[in-house]
């Protein structure tokens, strides 16, 4: 929140007894710099449990949408003022920044779309966040069905920014940040016809750093993935450790699907440490086939949608090893082959 208002010029206000009750204008002469439009999009958590935070930004876009500052100071007015006169729109519905789901619904499925494998092409992924989280909630705190103007705003972004704030989980350890700031990604793409690009502020240690998307993937990918103490400790837990391990090369692919910037080699790294070993392949279907042979299944279909292209010989090999993982899994379901059974009378 202090950085959407930072980049708007705004601070929060209090009231005489200390409390929380809007937001002020910092001046230009202090700023010492033109506003900067920002979108904010909320999770359905957030928009729940911090009501007077989410009027607090909305006021702040609506008082830097209405400031009677020049254009090329203020580039929240300069926005909010065009697309007023465009579609005909009064400077409130205008200035509408803060966008997040319907009252009562959380997400925006792109989620639920890259675990299925239910699409065919990235802008049903857009369509979804699109749809999903374009309500605009404004400074009475309710919701507006707003997509056109989600759609111009993201038409105009330069940048993606989410900030990661627990060591515990990353970009590609859950599947939440990629529903996301993914799907503002490739809606963006959609939206102005380019990539814009996508940073992670790492808030976890120190100071925090930014880094790109695609950096914070590698980092990941090194320190997680594909680290034994990380993959290891996993398989101590069984079933569960398996998934995670299928979880992470899922949310992997989730951001190629949702920004293209995933780098070939993590595909190829992860086929050879999780399929392409015999031995590994072999413990990860011992102690869960389904989630070994979707994790192999999944590094195929990354091939398929041309997030990476192997070589002819990993490819036969990756081809080879989920089939024989889809076999085994088959075989353990089929009645006579001494897999568990239920009856239900």
């Amino acid at each position: 929140m202090a950085q959407a208002l930072a980049v708007i010029g705004a601070r929060p206000r209090f009231d005489s007894y200390g409390r929380l009750c809007g937001a002020e204008l910092i001046s230009l002469d202090d700023l010492r710099r033109p506003r900067i439009d920002v979108v904010m999009t909320l999770s359905g958590i957030f928009r729940d449990l911090l009501p007077l935070q989410t009027k607090l930004l909305a006021e702040a876009a609506y008082l830097a949408a209405t400031a009677d500052e020049p254009r090329e100071m203020n580039h929240v007015r300069a926005h909010a003022l065009d697309y007023a006169q465009r579609h005909d729109v009064d400077i409130e519905a205008a200035a509408l920044r803060v966008f997040s789901n319907a009252e009562g619904a959380y997400g925006s499925n792109v989620n639920m779309l890259i675990d299925s494998g239910a699409w065919s092409d990235e802008d049903e992924l857009a369509d979804a966040y699109e749809t999903r989280k374009g309500f605009a909630y404004g400074r009475d705190g309710t919701p507006q069905q707003q997509a056109p103007l989600l759609k111009s705003m993201l038409a105009d972004v330069d940048l993606a920014y989410q900030n990661l704030e627990s060591v515990e989980l990353g970009v590609t350890t859950v599947d939440h940040y990629f529903d996301t700031l993914g799907g503002i990604g490739r809606a963006v793409k959609r939206a102005k016809g380019a990539e814009a690009p996508v940073y992670i502020g790492d808030q976890t240690r120190g100071s925090g750093k930014v880094r790109t998307l695609s950096e914070q993937v590698a980092l990941e990918t090194r320190t997680r993935a594909l680290n034994p103490k990380w993959f290891e400790a996993l398989l101590t837990h069984g079933h569960e450790g398996v998934r995670q391990i299928e979880a992470q090369v899922t949310n992997t692919m989730g951001w190629s699907a949702t920004t293209g910037q995933v780098d070939p080699w993590v595909y190829q790294r992860l086929t050879e440490t999780f399929v392409l070993d015999e031995e590994m392949r072999a413990r990860l279907s011992d102690l869960n086939p389904t989630a070994a042979s979707r994790v192999a299944n999944r590094l195929m279909e990354a091939v398929e949608r041309e997030y990476w292209q192997p070589d002819d010989d990993t490819l036969a090999a990756l081809q080879d090893s989920a089939d024989e993982l889809e076999d085994r899994l088959e075989g353990i379901f089929e009645p006579g082959t001494g897999g568990t059974s239920v009856a239900a009378e």
